[in-house]
């Protein structure tokens, strides 16, 4: 690697005007902001550390998810393919046998806690089930509090909150329709318009006058891209490049050039469902791109993703679906399609958005390594099968290597049920958490997996 002329900060922006609206632009990782061996930050910090959670709904089928072998010589069954395909199976590694102590009411035991360690809030009957929230704050915002307070983990944005196919659930309170919890009854919603994500993060103002939104973000700063490229090496100028194409691919695909503004409230256009088909792989396509140039330029360190909510009715009709996944669970094995191929489909289908996701991380280049390294990504969902409603054999997946805290790539299957919790100590340790506990009453462990752990 060669070593760059001068050295910039991480969190460096470039600013611009256009139309009369102040833009910022944030830069992408580039060689003048590490030290030459790409180690560490160029005035000598760690590389920063980023927290996820990637989240779909109604489970798996156990039969095609469960690894066969343990260790890192664990092989892949056909729900777990996508990750060998997308070239990041050795950034992934599968948890299984494990448990959710709390469990007492499937779905909503599942969702709080595996997000909480905790049982649910119940907030009454509704039909003939229950209505609950979180009772604790959702583990991305348990890290959100901590970075935060701290100068040297602080981001411009405390969280973001990203949501991929739309809410198609029920009436069961917040639990059913959210996946980041402050507290009972109080959520940070995911934001399901690209755009909308795109201009929050990246400086368009969503109430920008119609000139300005026509526009591209990088004419309001490419006066300074052209001043930095002289000092900046080969490598970072192709990089720099890299990061401004991707930025114009992005607008492209959303329509922010050479479109009219989107003001809060408008409803959304750039993603059209024809006959009521939701354009999934698309949406999780430009919002992986959005969420990954958003980490990469440290915007953010923690983050969530919902791909589809507790209990999801979404209609996987890019697998032959024509009803919601979670009738689909119950349908099938009602109709005797014991095997459930339209669920495992729709779970293979899943896991390609993930590993899709995964591999931008990956194909991000950070000092001398990329994005996916420095990441730890809880994903998970808040049943194990969703036709009998089972909290336990829960799926389990943590990616990346958390700065080289984790030792990914292997399948840890736990040889006596042990609490789900324990996984989620697991993560909070290798970002730097020193707790000793987490959960609550019996979902409380003071325990780790230790073999996943450096």
């Amino acid at each position: 690697m060669g070593i760059s002329r001068y050295a910039l900060n991480r969190r460096t922006f470039l600013r611009g005007m256009l139309g009369g609206t102040a833009l910022s632009f944030a830069l992408p990782p580039l060689e003048a902001m590490f030290a030459p061996n790409g180690d560490r930050l160029a005035h000598g910090a760690e590389i920063p550390k980023r927290f996820g959670v990637w989240f779909w709904g109604n489970g798996v089928r156990r039969a095609h998810w469960i690894p066969d072998g343990t260790g890192a010589a664990w092989m892949p069954r056909a729900e777990l393919q996508p990750f060998v395909t997308a070239g990041v199976r050795d950034y992934v590694s599968p948890i299984t046998g494990l448990e959710i102590k709390t469990a007492t009411h499937p779905h909503h035991s599942g969702m709080t806690g595996i997000m909480t360690g905790a049982r649910y809030f119940e907030l009454g009957a509704v039909r003939d089930t229950i209505a609950t929230t979180f009772a604790y704050p959702s583990i991305d915002q348990v890290v959100a509090e901590r970075w935060a307070a701290d100068p040297m983990t602080r981001a411009p944005y405390r969280s973001l909150e990203v949501g991929i196919c739309r809410f198609r659930g029920t009436d069961e309170g917040t639990t059913f329709q959210h996946l980041s919890h402050n507290g009972p009854n109080n959520v940070n919603p995911s934001e399901y318009e690209p755009i909308r994500l795109f201009r929050r993060l990246f400086g368009m103002p969503l109430d920008a006058q119609k000139d300005v939104a026509r526009a591209s973000v990088l004419d309001a700063v490419k006066q300074e891209i052209d001043a930095l490229k002289p000092r900046l090496s080969m490598t970072d100028r192709g990089r720099l490049e890299q990061h401004t194409a991707s930025i114009r691919a992005i607008e492209m695909r959303l329509g922010t050039v050479g479109a009219s503004c989107v003001r809060p409230g408008a409803p959304a256009e750039d993603y059209p469902e024809p006959s009521g088909q939701e354009p999934i792989a698309a949406k999780n396509a430009v919002m992986s791109d959005i969420l990954a140039t958003a980490l990469a330029c440290d915007l953010v360190r923690v983050f969530s993703v919902m791909f589809s909510t507790a209990g999801a009715g979404t209609v996987f009709w890019q697998v032959g679906a024509v009803n919601g996944i979670h009738q689909i669970n119950h349908d099938e094995r009602a109709m005797g399609a014991e095997p459930q191929p339209t669920v495992h489909a729709a779970t293979t289908f899943t896991m390609e958005q993930l590993a899709y996701f995964l591999a931008r991380l990956r194909n991000t280049a950070e000092g001398a390594g990329n994005m996916l390294d420095s990441c730890a990504i809880l994903c998970t969902s808040e049943l194990s099968e969703g036709f009998v409603h089972t909290n336990d054999e829960f799926p389990i997946l943590i990616a990346g290597k958390a700065g080289g805290a984790l030792r990914s790539g292997l399948h840890y299957r736990s040889p006596s049920r042990e609490n789900t919790s324990k996984a989620l100590l697991t993560v909070l340790r290798a970002i730097g958490d020193p707790r000793p506990s987490f959960g609550y009453l019996a979902g409380e462990t003071n325990q780790v997996i230790s073999d996943l752990l450096v």
